[in-house]
């Protein structure tokens, strides 16, 4: 590991800062409509150009929800968002609603968002989906670089600490709490089920509902799946960790940079992304807003990432990807054995995509297998056809096909005893 590799790219991109400003004054000057060359092919090819330089080279922000309102009951109401839980390394944020005191009170929901890059505005379709049926909370994932070395470190076992306290935090005797892990969440998720029953802890969720996660990636391996396996732990050590650079309040701390994820993202589907912007390139020259607005949203969110510790990545890896140690029966908590099997009081639903080529098909399913406690009644699995990765939590099928029956689970959940 290079220590100095992560300053130096920081120091790239800020030499980069009178470019990009030089590039955003031309875009304006170009696309103004007073400026006759505007209504030109010429004029519109500068702005154009001047427009997508600036984007590439743009470091994005951290994207904003952005839910001010949904309906309930065929009523629309106000939605505000409030951090009801903090720690360190994550926020649980509340989507509360302006509901009118006589409504009926709602099941709640903790949607455990990926900690594996992006931000947790990755699904906000998910959040949206189901705030007319469901009081919703979401992980806040903080970016590492923005956490001092004072908080200490972060990795698998204090995810699934945050997991425990959060389900703790939730807890209501009168409302009901559902868990769903999208991808990554899903093994510590599962090992934060354990944990709580094998201590009979009184706050465990009514159901979890893991989608698109690996549990076990022997099942259906994909390219990520095997990149993992062959190179190991040690690979990743030598080749991803960086110390974060000044001035962030994280410098020092050794991480997994977001800009290294991207460029495995991007690297996966290059081809895509590539005709894409040029793709965007057309539609402003031809004058297509819409369609360059439709770009402009998707890679906002896309190439907004964020900074991973070093310790929960490489844990991640060794325990997830090369050992496989949950699907064996070797997965240990602070030391301690998880027992899959003690798992008897939550319920449990598996979704799955049918075309996913980041976890495959059966990865999901195999935690129906692990959970040998848990009741036939209380089970679920859903493989969604022609979906992808994205598709289990996002889009289309997922609010007409997967999320009604992630509903229909809950209240299944709900209506049985104990």
């Amino acid at each position: 590991m290079d220590r100095y590799s992560y300053q130096m790219y920081e120091i790239a991109h800020m030499a980069l800062a009178p470019a990009r400003a030089v590039s955003e004054a031309t875009r304006r000057l170009a696309s103004n409509p007073f400026n006759p060359w505007s209504h030109t092919l010429f004029g519109r090819n500068i702005a154009a150009s001047a427009e997508l330089f600036e984007r590439v080279t743009r470091r994005y922000g951290k994207p904003a929800f952005g839910l001010r309102s949904t309906s309930v009951g065929g009523r629309e109401v106000a939605v505000t968002e409030e951090v009801v839980w903090a720690q360190p390394f994550c926020q649980l944020l509340h989507f509360r609603r302006e509901l009118p005191a006589d409504a009926p009170r709602q099941s709640r929901l903790l949607v455990v968002a990926p900690m594996s890059g992006h931000y947790a505005t990755l699904l906000r379709g998910t959040v949206e989906t189901f705030l007319p049926t469901h009081d919703v909370y979401i992980t806040d994932w903080v970016d590492a670089r923005m956490t001092p070395l004072s908080a200490g470190k972060f990795d698998l076992d204090d995810y699934i600490d945050y997991v425990v306290q959060m389900c703790e935090a939730l807890h209501d005797p009168e409302i009901p709490l559902h868990l769903v892990a999208v991808c990554q969440p899903s093994v510590p998720v599962l090992a934060a089920m354990a944990a709580m029953e094998m201590h009979n802890n009184p706050h465990t969720p009514k159901s979890m509902t893991l989608m698109g996660g690996p549990i076990d990636t022997r099942r259906s391996p994909t390219a990520v799946n095997k990149l993992a396996e062959d190179r190991g732990a040690d690979w990743f050590r030598r080749n991803c960790i960086h110390m974060a650079p000044f001035p962030y309040p994280g410098a020092g701390r050794l991480v997994y940079p977001g800009f290294l994820q991207l460029s495995g993202f991007m690297a996966m589907n290059l081809d895509r992304h590539v005709n894409a912007h040029v793709e965007m390139f057309n539609h402003l020259v031809e004058g297509d807003g819409d369609s360059a607005e439709k770009h402009r949203e998707f890679y906002d969110e896309y190439l907004a990432v964020m900074d991973l510790t070093a310790e929960f990545y490489l844990q991640t890896i060794e325990q997830v990807f090369v050992r496989h140690a949950l699907p064996k029966g070797e997965f240990r908590h602070r030391g301690e054995l998880l027992d899959l099997g003690a798992i008897r009081r939550v319920g449990l639903m598996t979704v799955e995509g049918e075309k996913d080529d980041i976890s495959g098909v059966g990865q999901t399913l195999a935690a129906q297998d692990l959970c040998t406690g848990i009741p036939d009644n209380r089970r679920l699995h859903h493989l969604q056809a022609d979906v992808g990765h994205y598709g289990v939590f996002n889009g289309k099928r997922f609010r007409s096909d997967i999320a009604p029956r992630i509903c229909a689970f809950h209240q299944k959940m709900e209506s049985l005893r104990g």
